[in-house]
């Protein structure tokens, strides 16, 4: 079989405070912010790292209007627990990206560790609750 030639180019994180959103994802993470669109009272803000392709869309929890009220209940619950949505991110200094998100005050999930399937590790969550892994590059 041959492989096709396909590249992540968006991953959805919702938020619930842009201003807070873009302040993580921009300020502390130092991502570059690649779009910020508003409407109808919604913002969606696309973010990635300074020459990567990759991004990520910050956006209004259950905007679609497909979701119903309880769906959307369900979403807001799930979101102030924090675990509606995760992403896992990769430095190469994990302890300096781990200091830098703890003095910018990101709830701290767990510290920096050797996770027993060989990946060392830290977690935190950003303003709206999504759950970051970060992994160290070796």
């Amino acid at each position: 079989m041959i492989g096709m030639d396909i590249t992540i180019h968006h991953a959805f994180l919702p938020h619930d405070d842009p201003e807070a959103s873009l302040a993580f994802y921009r300020d502390v993470l130092g991502f570059e912010v690649r779009n910020d669109v508003g409407y109808d009272g919604m913002r969606w803000i696309t973010v990635g790292p300074v020459g990567q392709p990759t991004s990520i869309v910050l956006h209004p929890p259950a905007a679609d209007p497909g979701v119903t009220d309880e769906e959307r209940r369900v979403i807001t619950e799930m979101m102030a627990k924090g675990t509606y949505a995760a992403l896992t991110l990769a430095a190469k200094d994990l302890d300096g990206a781990f200091d830098r998100l703890q003095a910018a005050g990101a709830e701290v999930v767990q510290e920096p560790a050797e996770q027993p399937y060989g990946v060392r590790d830290c977690a935190v969550r950003d303003p709206a609750g999504n759950l970051l892994r970060i992994n160290e590059l070796r």
